[in-house]
């Protein structure tokens, strides 16, 4: 199995833990990516990825190393703490980059067989709406199985996390570890990514929001 891991901050603390000890469950290849260490450009808004092609992207050689972990990956785990009720910038930066992959633009078919993981832990909260920034790009990407794991840790850092707190990360980590492994080759869109796909379908034989996506819809055997 093949693991690609996005940390939404260089700090290896409670979320980055939490995320390595899902991994290490899952026993596969990992390849893990800090942010923003290993990518940390944001998105100049330039539309060139969506209009021609996201080779075209100022940052597309930066980019490519974390691009070709996930579409390689079996499974994709993001971890980001929350910040104000969020993921980090960092973690929003490096996704805005994957808008063309939406699926109402150019969805890559490698990602309707993956899994993947949201994981958020904060001292106090806002685990859901963090874990719901990176959710909603991977539902669009059209990967048909996401799951979500948020964790309020009362702690500013994992030696501050209670024993009781612990075995619950643990129990978590180890049901949804179980969850991935039991699902695993036998991934297929569901009914909200099939609905929402035929859509896209039918918005691109219409003429899509530009020929670029148009062409690809075509050129994939969509349209």
């Amino acid at each position: 199995m093949k693991i690609a891991m996005i940390h939404g901050q260089n700090h290896k603390g409670t979320t980055c833990r939490v995320g390595r000890m899902l991994a290490k469950k899952l026993i596969g290849e990992v390849k893990e990516f800090f942010l923003p260490k290993d990518f940390g450009e944001y998105c100049v808004g330039c539309t060139t990825c969506f209009m021609k092609n996201e080779t075209k992207c100022p940052h597309y050689e930066k980019l490519k190393p974390l691009t070709d972990a996930i579409t390689e990956a079996d499974v994709i785990i993001l971890t980001s703490p929350v910040y104000v009720f969020h993921a980090t910038g960092s973690m929003k930066a490096w996704l805005d980059h994957y808008g063309y992959q939406w699926m109402v633009h150019r969805p890559n078919p490698a990602m309707f067989q993956k899994q993947a993981v949201c994981i958020a832990t904060a001292a106090g909260a806002g685990m859901k709406s963090a874990c719901k920034d990176m959710a909603d790009s991977l539902f669009f990407w059209g990967i048909p199985k996401i799951y979500t794991c948020g964790f309020a840790v009362f702690a500013t850092s994992y030696r501050e996390v209670s024993e009781k707190k612990r075995r619950e990360i643990d129990r978590k980590t180890t049901r949804i570890a179980a969850k991935i492994k039991s699902n695993a080759g036998k991934v297929k869109p569901g009914f909200k990514t099939k609905a929402f796909f035929h859509l896209m379908r039918i918005m691109n034989k219409k003429g899509g929001l530009n020929p670029a996506d148009r062409e690809y819809y075509k050129r994939m055997g969509w349209i």
